[in-house]
């Protein structure tokens, strides 16, 4: 298996295997999803969050609005009663008025917050750190666990409009969001390596032979973004490793012109011939006029 190292820019993402007579039409689909797939379960755990701190969404006529203005307006949470959590709820505001304030007691949010401990870790970018593959299933089984403490603490569900609920069911709305610039739809997805586009229609091994054990670095764009910057020559810990060798062959370097200083020899206590001057009285002697 071919192991590729999937970079976006400079920043690693993860490592994925592949057959070496891959179609690149399949291999760039497969690592689009997952690339794809990892930043929906970011998406949903950062919701699960503020859900564990603040309950349930409002309508998207209610958020932002104060009690006042909902008063005034009289409008109703019509999901708020619905979607209790289980064990009862403990009131914490959302100041930004985007969720109901009807947060899971401390038990509840502790099986969120353990689960999303749990997801996040599955598709880490430290997993790539530690050389260790990803795939589509690691991904949907981060999904999985999450959708799973979700039915737990709310076993009633949750109201459509939900982030979360949208997410599980694939209905996400990115559209203007900081997110949707993430996102790389499969069709527009790239792969580059050594410079060079990987084109589609052909296979892996056109690219980088037949040796089945090959390591190489890719990096996933976006179609219209241009070619990534370059790979550096050396990485950034052989770098740290180089500058660390070469102050220390500087500090030996000091060390050994400080050894070798012999300007002592010209200071009046290291004359050998000064006593015997001194017995002769030729110390002290002034050529020239006085």
């Amino acid at each position: 298996m071919v192991r590729l190292h999937v970079k976006r820019g400079d920043e690693s993402q993860f490592v994925f295997d592949s057959a070496v007579d891959v179609s690149l039409d399949a291999l760039i689909h497969q690592v689009a999803d997952i690339y794809n797939g990892r930043l929906k379960v970011d998406r949903i755990c950062s919701e699960i969050q503020e859900l564990a701190e603040h309950g349930i969404t409002l309508p998207p006529n209610m958020q932002g609005l104060t009690e006042e203005q909902i008063h005034e307006l009289k409008l109703h949470d019509e999901w708020e009663e619905q979607c209790v959590p289980s064990g009862g709820a403990q009131f914490r505001r959302d100041e930004i008025g985007r969720r109901n304030g009807h947060a899971p007691n401390e038990k509840m949010k502790e099986v969120l917050k353990k689960t999303v401990e749990e997801a996040k870790a599955l598709v880490s970018k430290k997993q790539a750190q530690a050389n260790v593959c990803v795939t589509m299933e690691m991904v949907n089984e981060a999904i999985n666990l999450l959708r799973g403490a979700v039915m737990i603490v709310y076993p009633m569900g949750l109201p459509p409009h939900d982030p979360i609920r949208m997410e599980f069911e694939n209905q996400e709305d990115l559209s203007g969001t900081q997110a949707s610039l993430q996102v790389i739809p499969v069709e527009d997805a790239q792969l580059w390596w050594a410079a060079k586009e990987m084109q589609r229609g052909k296979k892996l091994q056109d690219y980088v032979g037949k040796n089945e054990k090959t390591k190489i670095v890719v990096k996933i764009q976006k179609r219209g973004q241009g070619a990534p910057a370059r790979e550096p020559l050396i990485s950034a810990d052989e770098q740290k490793q180089m500058m660390m060798h070469y102050y220390r062959r500087q500090e030996e370097l000091k060390k050994l012109e400080e050894a070798e200083d012999d300007s002592h020899l010209q200071s009046e206590w290291a004359d050998r011939q000064a006593l015997k001057r001194q017995f002769q009285g030729l110390t002290n002697i002034k050529w020239g006029p006085r």
